[in-house]
């Protein structure tokens, strides 16, 4: 059975330079490429080369400025029997036009039916063409039926995930070396350290925690904010905002510390390293992946209650959900809550870590997808029960 995976045209697949898409793809490909026969489209990069076979899987890269035409061309000749779009309804029409027996999958990890991002028009024609819909958390799945309720039955949640490997447990010999590793290179030896991992925008709230760490740092002076990211993935040159945090942070620069973009393979380890993770989004965020990342590291996680944040964290059993989201207090009242409370902070670490363990693996994952295609090619054989889920 072929499968083909069209990415978004941000970021090329393998996730050399990150991207929640592309970072999940990579993860359920080593289970995928043994049942299908796996095709990747995304954007060229010069790290690159515009076409290989890699462990039995394809990959297609094209250029941005003709991304959209030079798949939908291709697609004539391959003939999939399920195509798989990450965040783009627009383009359904077009795929499906350039391979129309193909069973379309549209997988969603942003609102992308809202009003500013579709018509009314081609949110209709993409719902009827599309065979099934999967979004990363039901907030997302919420945002396509209160408008297109015609898209209820077609629509099915399927949370992302880890790859475990990348975090062996701290109480593991394995886990304790990489942390030991790295904070000696990070120099945080004798450090509790509160960690950020994200784009540096205004709507993911680094801001907050800076002001948070000047109350926090007065009580607890061996605490340091450890933030990672740049402003776009893996650009870090600045703007207004990073210039903001840097002026913000000046008072307190021995307990903040900025690292930019980190490659993706070593994320993992910058979470070992850590005490707490806190994820300050401001807006209503579709469910990062980070929340996975933190909990399978063995991290208390601090959230705020935001689009689908909560449906993976529980308030004091696998981490902290912050309902003041604006509020700087609200972040320091957090971080005392787990600074303060080492024998809890540990049993919330534990639950977050077995929760983990049991459904957000990237093979539970590559399951759940499993079963949405394989519903979708029985649907080939029997047209009439189009809208069995």
């Amino acid at each position: 059975m072929k499968l083909a995976f069209i990415c978004t045209e941000s970021l090329p697949s393998p996730a050399i330079k990150g991207g929640a898409i592309q970072m999940m793809i990579d993860g359920v490909t080593p289970f995928l490429k043994k049942k299908f026969q796996l095709t990747i489209y995304s954007v060229t990069d010069p790290e690159l080369p515009k076409y290989e076979m890699k462990d039995g899987v394809e990959y297609i890269r094209y250029p941005l400025d003709q991304y959209v035409e030079k798949i939908a061309e291709n697609l004539k000749k391959q003939q999939f029997d399920i195509i798989h779009v990450f965040n783009r309804p627009k383009y359904i029409p077009i795929y499906k036009k350039s391979s129309p027996t193909s069973k379309i999958i549209l997988g969603l990890h942003n609102d992308m039916f809202s009003e500013v991002k579709i018509s009314t028009q081609l949110g209709k024609e993409v719902v009827e063409t599309v065979n099934q819909i999967v979004t990363i958390s039901n907030y997302i799945k919420e945002t396509i039926v209160s408008r297109f309720g015609e898209a209820n039955q077609k629509t099915k949640v399927v949370y992302s995930g880890v790859n475990l490997d990348d975090y062996p447990p701290l109480w593991s010999e394995k886990g304790k070396e990489i942390r030991n590793i790295y904070r000696n290179r990070f120099g945080v030896v004798d450090k509790q350290v509160i960690f950020f991992s994200g784009r540096l925008t205004k709507n993911k709230g680094a801001h907050l925690l800076i002001k948070a760490m000047k109350k926090i740092v007065r009580k607890y002076p061996k605490t340091l904010l450890i933030i990672t990211g740049g402003k776009w993935f893996s650009d870090n040159e600045p703007n207004r905002y990073t210039q903001y945090l840097y002026r913000l942070a000046k008072p307190i620069e021995n307990n903040v510390l900025f690292t930019k973009f980190i490659p993706a393979h070593e994320i993992p380890n910058l979470f070992l390293m850590s005490d707490i993770f806190v994820c300050s989004s401001q807006w209503q965020e579709p469910l990062a992946r980070v929340h996975y990342e933190a909990m399978a590291a063995c991290l208390p996680v601090i959230t705020t209650d935001r689009g689908g944040n909560a449906e993976v964290i529980s308030h004091k059993f696998n981490g902290y959900l912050v309902d003041e989201f604006n509020k700087v207090n609200s972040y320091v009242k957090a971080i005392d809550y787990f600074l303060q409370n080492q024998e809890l902070s540990s049993w919330i670490a534990r639950n977050g870590r077995n929760f983990v363990e049991a459904n957000f693996q990237f093979h539970h994952v590559a399951d759940r997808l499993e079963t949405v295609y394989l519903t979708c090619l029985e649907e080939k054989n029997n047209p009439n029960d189009s809208n069995k889920v």
